[in-house]
């Protein structure tokens, strides 16, 4: 299991953005280079808080757009450790 993952980061600005990569290290290194995805752009630097390991790429997508509908207090409480 984890060839895909789907991970969130806090931006400097402390907003949360979440995206899905094969590997998280060089997706971060790229979101804090301001050559990842444009919201985070002039957002950096980030930090990864959180990354959920999936087999295929359908399922990543699937948990990024239910992970992208949460509140901020979902997001924070998911990051902590609880189920969302």
């Amino acid at each position: 299991m984890g060839s895909y993952y789907v991970y969130i980061v806090e931006c400097s600005d402390g907003t949360f953005y979440t995206g899905y990569a094969r590997d998280v290290a060089s997706r971060i290194e790229k979101h804090n280079l301001g050559t990842g995805a444009k919201y985070t752009r002039n957002r950096g630097p980030v930090k990864l808080k959180y990354k959920e390991p999936f087999d295929t790429i359908s399922s990543a997508l699937k948990r990024e757009i239910q992970i992208k509908k949460l509140t901020r207090k979902e997001k924070v409480k998911l990051i902590e450790g609880g189920s969302t």
